[in-house]
C-alpha cells in the first residue's frame, strides 16, 4: 500500500480500504445461513447512554498523550467492549492463534512491543515473523507505514487476548490498488492454512472496487472468493478486514491518488465470507462511555454496498425497510470497533507512543475477539456472519451489541451513510458488548 492506503493513526500512518457503489453483480454464491436462535426483530430506538458495563475506566496514557482525555489505555479499551470479565473468568485467547497479513513486516516490532507490555502491565508476549515468499522486496517506500500498521495490528489484539499468539506474516511486495499485492498475500494465507499456524486471520488492507473492474481483477477476486468460502466452511477459518478509512468512497486510480466522488467500497470487507468491521469513535460522556460513527478530519469508516457481490443470506434476515437499501448487494461493514485516532488506544509505534486509528484498528480487535471466543467453545467457530445477523434480529441483540445510531461516514465529498437503529452502512450491526456477545456466540454455534 502507497501512503495513502494504510489506516490512519496519529501523527501519521497510511490507509486501508472503503466502501460503497452499485452495479452488476458478478460473484456468488451467497453464504448459507448457520442455526442459531429463534428470529425476533428487536430492532428500534437504542439507549444514547450505555449500561454500567460502559462505565468509564480511569486511564492516563503514556508520554505526551497524557493531556488528551480521551486517549486509551488497553484497560479502558477492553471496559468500552466489557471484555474484562471474559478476562477475569480465564478467557484471555490462550491457546488461540491470531494471524496478521501485512506486507513487509515491522524491524522494531518486538521491541516496540515490549515497551507497550511493559508500559501497561501485559504478559510478555515474543511474536512469530514469517516471511515464505522468498522475492525481492518490491516497493520499500511505503516500508515505514506497513511497519507501523504491522505494530498497531499486534499490540492491538495483544490489548485484548492477551493470552492468544500472534504470527505475522509479510509479503516482500506492497498491496496497492487494484490487483496489486493481492496474489502474494493470498499466497500468504494459504501458508497459514496449509501449516495449521491458527483459525482466525485479521487484515487491514484493501484495494478499491473501482481498481478491480477489468478482467484480471474478476479474475483475482473469484479467486479470493473460492478461497475464503472452503477455508470457512470447511477449514473452520475466520476471517477479518477493515472497511476503510475514507468514508463512502475510495480510489479511483492505480496509483491511489485520486478519490472517486461517487460511492464505492473496496476488497476485501466486500466479500460475503469475510467478517468487515467498520469504524466508529468512543469518548467519555459524564460517567459512561457514548460511541458514534467516526468521521473527524482524520477519515471517516467505510461503508456502503459492493458492485461486485450479492447480498448474502444472513443479512435478509434483515427487516424489510433496512433490506430496501441493499439492492440485493452485499452491505459494509458487518460491525464495528473503536477508530477514530483522537480516541483511540495508545500505543508504542516505532519508537514513539501515539494512538492508534482507522479501522485498521478495529479489524485485529474482532480478530482478538475471535480468539477469545474460539478458547470459550474449546474449537474454531469459523464462519461467524450468519450468527451474527441472527443474535442481532433475535432477543439477545441488546445486550449482545452496542447500537450505533448516531454520526454518518460523508467524507471526501461524498454523501455517505448515517447511523440508524439495527444494521446500518455506517457502523453494520454495532460493537459489541464481549461479556454477552461472546458466550451467546458459542452457544448458537454449538
Amino acid at each position: 500500500m502507497p501512503s495513502p492506503r494504510l489506516s490512519r493513526f496519529l501523527p501519521l500512518i497510511l490507509l486501508t480500504c472503503l466502501l460503497t457503489a452499485c452495479g452488476p453483480i458478478v460473484i456468488g454464491p451467497n453464504p448459507a445461513t448457520t442455526p442459531t436462535p429463534t428470529l425476533v426483530p428487536t430492532f428500534g430506538p437504542a439507549p444514547t447512554t450505555f449500561p454500567n458495563t460502559r462505565a468509564v475506566v480511569p486511564s492516563t496514557c503514556p508520554g505526551d498523550l497524557q493531556g488528551n482525555p480521551f486517549c486509551l489505555t488497553p484497560q479502558a479499551l477492553r471496559a468500552v467492549y466489557n471484555v474484562e470479565p471474559l478476562l477475569q473468568q480465564g478467557y484471555t485467547g490462550q491457546g488461540q492463534t491470531v494471524i496478521d497479513i501485512v506486507s513487509f513486516g515491522a524491524p522494531t516490532l518486538q521491541q516496540d512491543l515490549d515497551v507497550f507490555d511493559k508500559q501497561f502491565n501485559l504478559p510478555p508476549l515474543t511474536v512469530q515473523v514469517i516471511s515464505p515468499i522468498h522475492e525481492a522486496p518490491q516497493g520499500l517506500n511505503d516500508a515505514p507505514g506497513w511497519a507501523e500498521e504491522t505494530e498497531l495490528d499486534v499490540e492491538v489484539i495483544h490489548a485484548i487476548a492477551p493470552g492468544a499468539k500472534i504470527v505475522v506474516l509479510t509479503s516482500p511486495v506492497d498491496e496497492l490498488e487494484g490487483t496489486s499485492g493481492l496474489p502474494e498475500f493470498l499466497q500468504l494465507e494459504q501458508y497459514a492454512i496449509a501449516h495449521h499456524l491458527g483459525n482466525i486471520i485479521s487484515q487491514s488492507w484493501g484495494a478499491s472496487e473501482l481498481t478491480l473492474e477489468d478482467q484480471q481483477g474478476q479474475q483475482e477476486l473469484q479467486r479470493w472468493n473460492r478461497f475464503y468460502q472452503q477455508e470457512t466452511t470447511q477449514h473452520g477459518i475466520t476471517f477479518f478486514s477493515s472497511s476503510g478509512d475514507n468514508g463512502a468512497t475510495d480510489y479511483a486510480d492505480l496509483q491511489a491518488k485520486h478519490l472517486a466522488k461517487v460511492r464505492t467500497t473496496s476488497f476485501a470487507p466486500d466479500d460475503p465470507w469475510v467478517t468487515a468491521v467498520g469504524g466508529t469513535a468512543v469518548k467519555e460522556n459524564g460517567k459512561n462511555y457514548s460511541e458514534t460513527v467516526w468521521n473527524s478530519g482524520d477519515g471517516a469508516g467505510g461503508g456502503g454496498f459492493s458492485r461486485f457481490f450479492a447480498m448474502p443470506d444472513y443479512q435478509k434476515l434483515l427487516p424489510a425497510a433496512t433490506q430496501s437499501q441493499f439492492n440485493n448487494h452485499r452491505g459494509v461493514p458487518d460491525v464495528s470497533a473503536d477508530a477514530d485516532p483522537n480516541t483511540g488506544l495508545a500505543v508504542y509505534l516505532s519508537g514513539q507512543w501515539t494512538q492508534a486509528g482507522g479501522t485498521s484498528a478495529s479489524a485485529p480487535l474482532w480478530a482478538a475477539l475471535m480468539a477469545i471466543a474460539n478458547q470459550m467453545a474449546g474449537h474454531p467457530l469459523g464462519f461467524i456472519n450468519p450468527t451474527l445477523y441472527k443474535l442481532a434480529m433475535s432477543s439477545a441483540y441488546q445486550r449482545d451489541f452496542y447500537d450505533i445510531t448516531t454520526g454518518n461516514n460523508s467524507d471526501n465529498g461524498v454523501s455517505g451513510y448515517s447511523a440508524a437503529p439495527g444494521w446500518d452502512a455506517a457502523s453494520g450491526l454495532g460493537t459489541p458488548n464481549a461479556a454477552n456477545l461472546l458466550p451467546d456466540l458459542v452457544a448458537a454455534l454449538k
